[in-house]
């Protein structure tokens, strides 16, 4: 019995896809044998306007974590909030160490002096994650909000980040990192908003957006 579904495929075509896909196969052996693995942590930037940012940081983290990596994640912004992602991690509290250090959004503490003293207490927390050695892997979530703000200045960031632990990589998110800190970074990925459900008036769903 044939499979309807299933394309006909010539011999010539499929040895020409054969062949095809060797030579892409040479071309990226040829590259990898050009690159050197990592001698140290690395810095990533999760950055823009669209959804996504603390998301693919904490999948990120589930794949350290496959790895037996040890993780530290500090949140900048969130406070008492309650997220999926801090019900989850509350259950393995061995695997990961989570600190939720903010107050909520500006908008609600409205309270520029508690904001600036919250972030410099999760900064400090910060840099005895990254400088200790004890963490193979940190996210600094929201950090580049409290950039924005002018809570931390960036080249107190920078020195921090500079002084980590050799082996140490860390993921910081938030919208509009600065310039200084994307330049620093090895990776910098920035999340477009093509469509987001609450431009058409739906609010945050539990699950998918906390």
């Amino acid at each position: 019995m044939t499979d309807k579904n299933k394309t006909a495929i010539s011999a010539e075509d499929a040895e020409a896809h054969k062949e095809k896909m060797k030579a892409q196969q040479g071309e990226h052996r040829a590259k990898m044998r050009e690159k050197e693995k990592a001698e140290r942590g690395l810095l990533l930037v999760h950055t823009g306007d669209g959804k996504g940012k603390s998301t693919a940081a904490f999948g990120t983290i589930i794949r350290a974590l496959g790895w037996g990596w040890n993780v530290g994640i500090v949140q900048y912004i969130k406070g008492t909030w309650k997220t999926g992602e801090k019900e989850f991690f509350k259950r393995f509290d061995d695997l990961v160490t989570m600190k939720t250090m903010g107050d909520g959004f500006t908008w609600d503490t409205q309270d520029k002096e508690q904001d600036i003293a919250s972030a410099r207490k999760a900064w400090i927390e910060s840099k005895a994650m990254m400088s200790s050695g004890d963490y193979d892997l940190v996210v600094l979530d929201e950090l580049n909000i409290v950039l924005r703000n002018n809570y931390l200045s960036v080249e107190e960031v920078l020195d921090g980040l500079a002084d980590r632990h050799v082996d140490t990589d860390v993921i910081v998110t938030g919208r509009t990192a600065p310039q200084a800190l994307m330049d620093a970074a090895d990776l910098v990925t920035e999340m477009t908003m093509i469509k987001h459900p609450f431009e058409a008036g739906i609010k945050a769903k539990q699950g998918i957006d906390y």
